[in-house]
């Protein structure tokens, strides 16, 4: 165990060039964050649920951290400075480096996996500050995501996302079918590009039939003039 927590000070000096020793890492927020969630998930799988929440709950006082008691993380975790929130169902592989103000975030539990919400972080990746990763997507092995980038589908492996996707949308908040957690709808058809491509083709469609129509037309004159 002891050699474990010794990899894992390791494991953090080596991403973080401020760190001068074990003991200054040994008092990271986030290295604090991950301590407590360790026996907070345990506490969860036992099906102590309060007890659960109430570590959890100290955790975020104590560190700006909020790590729910169901996320299931990996080896060599870290969290840099804090204001991180990472959901329930979220999974994090191993080597996994979340800088400051990142949320992993649930959307609408119908988009993927029954019951799924959560991202899902492969080994190595690197998701930098500000970034919003949303739903119950996975983000590959190695994949690094740029800083305020907001995230909803699927990265693939060691790809580099980077930028905001926000955009004004065909959807108003009162039709849009209840709670849309995070304001952030996944589905593809209220892209706007993609409502504008479809719109164009139907367009191209009607334009080929009437000309074909016209053309017809057309022959079949030409040809009662013969």
């Amino acid at each position: 165990m002891f050699s474990s927590l010794i990899d894992y000070l390791d494991s953090i000096k080596k991403r973080d060039p401020a760190a001068r020793s074990r003991w200054e890492v040994l008092f990271y927020p986030g290295v604090m964050a991950l301590g407590l969630h360790r026996l907070a998930h345990w506490l969860w799988g036992g099906k102590l649920y309060f007890l659960g929440r109430m570590i959890n709950h100290f955790a975020r006082f104590a560190t700006g951290i909020d790590i729910h008691p169901g996320a299931k993380v990996g080896r060599h975790l870290f969290i840099d400075h804090g204001f991180t929130v990472i959901g329930e169902t979220a999974e994090i592989g191993d080597g996994v480096t979340i800088y400051q103000c990142v949320t992993l975030g649930g959307t609408n539990p119908f988009d993927g996996v029954a019951g799924k919400r959560h991202p899902t972080l492969e080994d190595g990746v690197v998701i930098g500050s500000g970034a919003q990763v949303l739903g119950p997507i996975t983000v590959g092995k190695a994949a690094r995501i740029g800083a305020n980038a907001v995230v909803t589908k699927d990265v693939p492996v060691g790809a580099t996302m980077v930028g905001p996707v926000a955009r004004p949308i065909p959807v108003k908040a009162e039709t849009a079918g209840g709670f849309m957690p995070y304001g952030t709808p996944c589905e593809e058809l209220t892209d706007p590009m993609q409502q504008r491509l479809c719109q164009m083709e139907r367009e191209i469609k009607k334009l080929r039939a009437e000309l074909a129509s016209a053309k017809a037309a057309d022959d079949d004159k030409d040809s009662r003039r013969a």
